[in-house]
């Protein structure tokens, strides 16, 4: 795996969006484009990317909040693997680009893919997605240090050191290794105790107690119409984190993701590098392939040689047969004032218990709110004038009957105006539920977040 080009962009608020750091690799960028042929899209010149990346990130321009390439239901975003569109002479599509975003910093980088250009090859099979992402964060944590945030000064020294640091770490776009946190650049790599091979995303040995702390976070978009001629639209993203602690040689360990009985199964499945062996039938699946992944349902066995820091283990999409939440949502204007009607229920499939679940519903382009007059048949409504929102707490589980309502006016006479949104103007709004599980579940996991919106 090599790196075509690499940049870390400054956008703190109150500062002008800057690139602090760029490097190009001239060697990989003749191997791109001698695999592209007549396919091959140059990296356009510094302020042409800044200005790509911060559009596709929505970061560009706040008058225009909609960008046709970038917002149209059609285009399927697979992030952080981002397309930035590039115009002129050197006219077609770098993909796939490479962000992450944290504090101060946007890290960006555009891996080389071996592979054809068309067909466009699937996430899933290419290896330098993964690693590259694995560079990106490395890095990020050689700046901002552990914690995510390190003063101007602090940060401006670890942009000084980055060149000699990718000598070592990254030599002629090729990545080795991640650099160690808070470490000058020195022409010595640190390497392992005993005859224990060191991989290239390890840092260093760790002692202590014994402990594998896993994640499994779930997130369902859903859009219900409450209209037969038109159809309900919902998907799944799961993330599965890890954080690994051992003494001594760090040891293999396996995670072992299994579908519940009716479970559909795991699709755009991408993988840490440290991942040591995998089933070649687990990354043949593909939603935008529309793959039905009937050959294979699990068990999904994920062995690995952990890293000290935490990472993502791996990341997948799916679906559900129906959205955890079905929910009922009208608005109706007289004068000043507006109807708010709300139903929710929990779908029967659902375990019934939370830590916690509430329900957000924001209100744009109007004034600041006035006067609620709101009743809700179950837990608690807690009203943020100045945010034009209402929290609708509901407490660790549902009612029995599993159906919870909401019925009440609400008038828009502050003295300012509230908050606003391209899209959610006039009588158009949305709900968003968030369902959160300390404990496991069926789908074996350790905590899952359900957070979605509703239709109008």
């Amino acid at each position: 795996m090599s790196v075509r080009a690499l940049w870390i962009i400054s956008h703190e608020k109150g500062e002008n969006v800057s690139i602090r750091f760029s490097r190009r690799f001239s060697t990989v960028e003749h191997r791109a484009k001698r695999l592209a042929g007549p396919n091959y899209v140059a990296v356009p010149e510094e302020n042409t990317v800044l200005q790509l990346l911060l559009t596709e990130l929505g970061l560009s321009d706040s008058n225009k909040p909609y960008v046709a390439l970038r917002d149209d239901c059609l285009h399927c975003q697979r992030s952080p693997a981002l397309e930035l569109h590039v115009d002129g002479p050197a006219k077609g599509v770098l993909w796939p680009v490479l962000a992450i975003s944290q504090g101060p910093l946007i890290l960006a980088c555009l891996p080389l893919v071996d592979a054809p250009a068309e067909p466009r090859p699937p996430l899933a099979s290419l290896l330098s997605v993964s690693q590259g992402l694995t560079l990106l964060a490395g890095l990020q944590t050689f700046l901002l240090g552990s914690g995510g945030k390190l003063d101007s000064e602090g940060l401006a020294s670890r942009l000084a050191m980055l060149p000699a640091v990718l000598l070592q770490v990254c030599p002629l776009g090729t990545p080795l290794d991640v650099p160690l946190l808070g470490a000058p650049a020195t022409n010595t790599v640190p390497t392992p105790a005993g005859s224990q091979k060191q991989p290239a995303w390890k840092t260093g040995l760790h002692r202590g107690r014994a402990v594998v702390n896993v994640a499994l976070v779930e997130t369902v978009r859903s859009m219900q119409y409450g209209n037969r001629s038109r159809q309900d639209l919902w998907d799944v993203f799961g993330t599965v984190t890890c954080k690994c602690e051992v003494e001594g040689v760090l040891p293999n360990v396996t995670v072992t993701l299994t579908l519940p009985p009716n479970g559909s199964p795991l699709q755009d499945i991408l993988v840490h590098p440290c991942v040591t062996s995998l089933d070649s039938t687990i990354l043949t699946a593909s939603s935008v392939d529309n793959y039905d992944g009937s050959a294979f349902s699990g068990p999904y066995k994920f062995p690995f040689s952990p890293p000290l820091e935490p990472f993502r283990l791996c990341s997948y999409t799916s679906q559900v047969p129906v959205p955890p939440i079905l929910g009922s949502y009208q608005l109706r204007e007289e004068e000043n004032q507006l109807h708010v009607s709300v139903t929710l229920k929990l779908h029967e499939s659902v375990k019934n218990s939370f830590e916690y679940c509430e329900a957000h519903l924001p209100f744009f382009n109007r004034d600041q709110m006035g006067v609620a007059d709101v009743k809700v048949s179950f837990g608690q409504l807690d009203i943020s004038k100045e945010k034009n929102l209402l929290v609708w707490a509901l407490g660790q589980k549902f009612p029995k009957s599993r159906e919870v309502t909401m019925e009440g006016k609400i008038s828009f006479s502050g003295p300012t105006a509230g908050p606003s949104d391209p899209l959610c103007t006039e009588l158009t709004a949305y709900i968003k539920p968030e369902n959160f599980y300390p404990k496991s579940t069926s789908y074996g996991t350790q905590q899952e977040l359900l957070r979605y919106p509703l239709g109008r």
